[in-house]
């Protein structure tokens, strides 16, 4: 088996955190990249992605002075909820992936918990 880089152990280490934790509820997954943000909504028992939301999307990025702000994922965070409640989800379980709970991470966890997502 080949091994994984520290980043990669992180990530599988959290996911499986969030597997156990989860309950059937599905995963509100978090992906930065260093000029965008992205975020989704898994159902992990069937496998597919229910609702999503990223910076890159037209109608946002006229509003959004950079995707790779706090702001910007703020939006991000309060679309991915707005997006969720529409599709009768309401409560999910918020994996990080492998960062760190902090800046654009912790900013779209709030901003969705101010649209209406719980966890």
């Amino acid at each position: 088996m080949a091994q994984l880089s520290p980043i990669e152990r992180r990530k599988a280490r959290v996911r499986r955190q969030v597997r156990a934790a989860a309950n059937g509820r599905p995963r509100l997954s978090v992906f930065r990249s260093s000029k965008q943000i992205y975020a989704q909504i898994i159902d992990d028992a069937q496998g597919v992605t229910v609702v999503a939301a990223s910076s890159v999307e037209k109608d946002l990025r006229g509003k959004l002075k950079t995707g790779a702000d706090i702001e910007a994922a703020k939006t991000i965070g309060k679309l991915i909820a707005e997006r969720a409640v529409k599709a009768g989800i309401t409560t999910v379980v918020f994996d990080r992936g492998s960062y760190l709970y902090h800046g654009r991470v912790k900013a779209l966890a709030e901003g969705a918990r101010e649209g209406g997502l719980d966890f």
